[in-house]
């Protein structure tokens, strides 16, 4: 069989699943709740308790920027009774399949419940998509899982809304948290280099300059210029250290080291950050509480040395 045939069965495939009926449910089984990321399915599943079931189409190290759905991903948004995603064009390469289910299932863009003067701007139309590394402004997206999840079953919405306070609160910590540890390194040791650029809300809300290899989208792939330009601003700079992320691929980072090596600098790796996707599922870095502890708790331990 030719790879051509090949691919024209799998777009078949894939277009039969965005059209299929989805299948009738057990009367006493719990709503289906999919979600795009795991940031979003740590609120859902926090808020929906045991009321809902909850499943996430990215785990751990995977990429939203690039990620596609499968032919089992949309079996799988099909069946679903609520279908959460960020938005923001944070799953750009899902738009399509995301738009076409939005007209027959509920689906929510839970980011874009954000108001548009907090939001920072990308390109000529678009926002930053990060809005998870600000917490204050993240609740705003977790205000909509909590609203949607009482819209699909109203029933729960007392069971819903406790939850829902419970895990405000415990966001409410974790932002005072960053904050006093973000406040416990001199200002002028506040510099955060990463291999993409997506840590501007991370930047505004806790006080630190960023940079970051890639630009917004890691589709766009860094530049020599971009490489010279920023190894030059470390080794000025003499900053101790610089960061990749569990997923954006390491070389680019390591190329940047080598780089900022060649101008008689040596700058260390601090770590690595979770940026596009939390920790493995199981772990306390697979929450979202965990993953933002576990970013300032690195970040703050590389560069006060």
């Amino acid at each position: 069989m030719s790879k051509r045939i090949v691919f024209l069965f799998a777009c078949m495939m894939l277009a039969v699943g965005l059209y299929a009926k989805p299948k009738a449910k057990a009367e006493n089984s719990k709503p289906l709740v999919v979600t795009t990321i795991g940031m979003i399915a740590d609120a859902a599943k926090n808020i929906g308790g045991d009321d809902v079931k909850v499943e996430s189409l990215m785990g751990a190290g995977v990429d939203p920027h690039l990620y596609k759905a499968t032919a089992g991903d949309v079996k799988k948004l099909n069946d679903a009774d609520l279908i959460l995603y960020s938005g923001l064009h944070l799953e750009a390469k899902m738009s399509d399949v995301l738009a076409k289910l939005s007209k027959r299932r509920f689906v929510v863009a839970v980011s874009e419940t954000i108001p548009v003067d907090r939001r920072l701007p990308f390109g000529d139309s678009e926002f930053d998509p990060h809005v998870w590394f600000d917490v204050k402004l993240w609740s705003y997206s977790v205000k909509s899982v909590y609203e949607s999840l009482c819209r699909l079953v109203p029933q729960k919405k007392d069971a819903f809304t406790m939850r829902y306070n419970e895990y405000q609160a415990k966001l409410d910590e974790l932002d005072s948290y960053t904050m006093k540890l973000a406040s416990s390194l001199p200002e002028g040791k506040r510099v955060l280099v990463t291999a993409h650029d997506a840590f501007n809300y991370f930047s505004r809300a806790y006080g630190f300059t960023v940079k970051g290899l890639q630009g917004i989208s890691t589709v766009t792939e860094a530049s020599t210029s971009d490489m010279k330009s920023l190894a030059d601003f470390i080794a000025a700079r003499k900053l101790p250290a610089i960061f990749i992320e569990s997923s954006v691929p390491h070389k680019n980072v390591e190329a940047l080291q080598a780089a900022v090596m060649d101008r008689g600098y040596s700058v260390g790796i601090g770590g690595e950050l979770y940026s596009d996707a939390m920790g493995d599922e199981g772990t306390e870095d697979g929450t979202y509480v965990g993953m933002l502890r576990h970013n300032i708790d690195t970040i703050v331990n590389a560069l006060s040395k």
